[in-house]
């Protein structure tokens, strides 16, 4: 059954599994606002678990913003999870708004720690910020926001480290079209170096959200998120939604001008992840009525599979 929360509106996602069951932390906030849009000054994480990715019990609230002057001082947003030698580790978004009423937030990466994936502690000692050498900046004056945001963190497949893509702007390029994958290495999962982006700008795209890297029936694909409104240059004026592209190597680099997409933009934020069976399932949140409207809920599963090169759900989403 669809998840959903009786007074909250609920959207991006992630999840880690231990054992049979899947854990979701999601991000979260009060139907009570009345305007959706605010929803993203008012962001909290919370915790459900299901063991079908159907059925799902809601645990409460497991990361609220710390508030001051701090680099989650207004909301935490989406993140990952990962399991290390010393526990879970996951690594959300911080997001400091300037400006009353007005769309000014600088993004950071920042980090929590678990020993039972229920109970997080934050951990002051992780701080990933955009490096201005490659990264567009809010100090630059050429976007709304610095954009630093969505970790994916992923161990290197030869042992050497660890991987972080987030959601990031590149320094320069041809103007709203400078979305990219941004990338940072760690040898440890706490200290972290910001190397230039994973794909280039002029890719068609204002951001590339939610990034995830991913096995799918043994290959690897880059799979994330644009909605109709963020598409850029030669994609302006076409359907945004969730996109993806097949990859030789997870470390990349991406070539996110061969993107397609795999669902429409009522579904956004989707995740890959494999259900009970083993099967390669999408899930997203349900994000916009056929009148417009805000949802902000979760959709069941829905199976996916390779058709060529292309990533695609197996089910009629008209």
């Amino acid at each position: 059954m669809t998840f959903t929360l009786p007074d909250h509106w609920v959207w991006d996602f992630w999840l880690a599994r231990d054992g049979d069951t899947h854990h979701m932390l999601f991000l979260q906030a009060p139907i009570s606002l009345g305007d959706p849009d605010l929803r993203h000054r008012n962001a909290t994480v919370g915790h459900a678990t299901s063991s079908d990715l159907r059925s799902w019990t809601v645990h409460g609230t497991v990361l609220e913003p710390t508030g001051g002057e701090a680099p989650d001082a207004t909301a935490t947003w989406t993140g990952s999870i990962v399991e290390a030698a010393a526990g879970w580790r996951m690594f959300y978004t911080g997001s400091r708004f300037l400006e009353p009423g007005r769309i000014t937030n600088v993004e950071t990466v920042l980090a929590a720690t678990s020993d039972d994936l229920t109970e997080w502690v934050k951990d002051p000692g992780v701080v990933v910020a955009a490096d201005p050498r490659w990264y567009e900046t809010l100090a630059a004056g050429t976007w709304h926001e610095e954009a630093w945001r969505d970790p994916w963190v992923f161990a290197d497949p030869d042992g050497d480290g660890w991987h972080m893509l987030v959601t990031a702007r590149a320094v320069d390029g041809p103007g709203r079209d400078r979305g990219v994958v941004g990338h940072a290495w760690s040898p440890d999962l706490v200290r972290w170096e910001v190397r230039p982006p994973r794909s280039t700008a002029g890719a068609g795209f204002a951001h590339l959200e939610v990034p995830q890297v991913v096995q799918v029936e043994g290959r690897w694909a880059l799979v994330f998120s644009c909605d109709s409104a963020h598409l850029a240059g030669h994609r302006e004026g076409e359907r945004g939604g969730i996109w993806a592209v097949a990859l030789d190597d997870p470390r990349g680099p991406y070539d996110v001008r061969r993107a397609t997409l795999v669902a429409p933009e009522n579904l956004y934020s989707g995740r890959i992840a494999e259900d009970a069976d083993g099967r390669p399932v999408l899930l997203a949140f349900e994000n916009v009525a056929a009148d417009g409207a805000f949802i902000g809920t979760l959709s069941d599963p829905l199976p996916v599979r390779w058709d060529g090169d292309r990533l695609v759900v197996t089910e009629d989403l008209r």
